[in-house]
């Protein structure tokens, strides 16, 4: 395929995807390709709808034209995501390609505006379309090279997993419905005398203020933060629990910087009688470990445990129990035994989901209630937290 042809002129070690260079060549090559297709299309457009005079036709070209000026953002927009951190930005500039995605779907919103007051006009003012055959045919040709663009964009989008080059191939598609109406129109044009000139280009807006609007919710989206998926979270506790020493995990936290970037905190459940040196270099390999082999910069809060005293072991059993028939979704970690002048003490943290909505009080009395009526009458210390992540 072309595609393939030019990833291999022009992209280096274009088969690791997952290094930030490599993406930042994808990203760039994406950008000068889409410039060229359609700075060409743009000026063709304008060349058939001024010999034409159709409205359609031209903002069918301004259409092209905005999509020029999107190519030029994206490549800015990988050029600057590419920077390292710095003072101001300790975190690096990897959120600048979803800044990007932003620019670019305003940039299709506004055009598609104008191109909507344009065919209202020409509604309202109809003029006669001369499209000759040749004119025609130039036209449908632009058809072929949008469609190209669009797997272009849409395989180069999934190599590397990009939001700002799967919208530009949203934004190709769109374009190629927006240009098959604009043709339709014009072959009808001369059939009829309603202005169907006008009324394509409407249609053509609508189509595409709809792909900019589709693009900016989607880019707007991972801004404002957004979770992570459930696939990257369970690998990260996977990894975690096959790391020496650490016994269960849970509250993970994770916050993204850019497309596969990520800055994450865990609790991790340790021994509680192990030598805290030890667990602070156990839990300093686990960090290391997983950047290793994930895009996760990874911090990991200690939360010691008893596995060994059978007595802890015992009540922490009636405690998940009753927990989980409280509710499954609940988990209890950070689990202590004490024992004080007014007897036993079970103190513990209950994680609750963000999904599940808990009335800490009546929480309290029900589990309270459950061991009321054990014979050692322990006392409940519950420290009831909501899931971050």
């Amino acid at each position: 395929m072309i595609r393939d042809l030019l990833i291999r002129c022009f992209v280096r070690d274009y088969a690791d995807t997952e290094s930030p260079s490599v993406r930042l060549d994808y990203g760039i090559f994406s950008g000068y390709v889409g410039l060229a297709v359609n700075v060409f299309l743009a000026g063709l457009k304008f060349t058939v709808g001024l010999l034409s005079g159709s409205v359609a036709v031209a903002a069918d070209a301004v259409n092209n034209l905005s999509d020029a000026g999107s190519s030029i953002v994206t490549v800015c927009g990988f050029k600057l995501a590419a920077k390292p951190a710095d003072r101001e930005h300790p975190f690096g500039h990897g959120r600048f390609e979803y800044v990007a995605g932003v620019v670019v779907a305003v940039v299709i919103v506004a055009m598609g505006l104008n191109f909507l007051v344009e065919s209202v006009q020409r509604v309202v003012h109809p003029r006669e379309v001369r499209m000759s055959p040749v004119l025609t045919a130039l036209f449908a040709g632009t058809l072929l090279c949008k469609a190209w663009l669009f797997f272009f964009y849409r395989g180069i989008g999934k190599r590397i997993d990009s939001h700002t080059i799967k919208a530009m191939a949203f934004d190709s598609l769109s374009d190629m419905a927006g240009t098959s109406v604009v043709l339709l129109a014009v072959l009808a044009e001369r059939f009829t005398a309603f202005p169907v000139d006008g009324g394509a280009g409407v249609m053509a807006a609508l189509l595409v203020l709809y792909g900019g609007g589709k693009i900016l919710r989607e880019t707007i989206s991972p801004l404002l933060g957004e979770p992570p998926g459930p696939e990257l979270v369970e690998e990260l506790r996977s990894r975690l629990l096959k790391c020496r020493g650490i016994r269960g995990v849970h509250d993970i936290i994770m916050h993204n910087y850019g497309p596969n970037r990520y800055f994450a905190t865990a609790h991790a459940e340790v021994n509680l009688d192990a030598d805290i040196l030890a667990v602070h270099d156990m839990l300093e390999s686990a960090e290391v470990e997983i950047g290793k082999h994930m895009p996760v910069h990874l911090l990991l809060h200690c939360d010691p445990c008893s596995p060994s005293d059978p007595e802890a072991r015992a009540w922490l059993g009636q405690v998940e129990n009753a927990v989980a028939d409280l509710n499954p979704l609940f988990k209890v970690y950070e689990f202590k035994l004490k024992h004080d002048e007014e007897g036993l003490l079970l103190e513990f943290h209950l994680l609750v989901p963000r999904s599940c909505t808990v009335d800490r009080s009546k929480t309290e009395k029900a589990l309270s209630s459950v061991f009321a009526a054990t014979p050692c009458h322990p006392h409940l210390n519950i420290m009831i937290d909501q899931a971050s992540g």
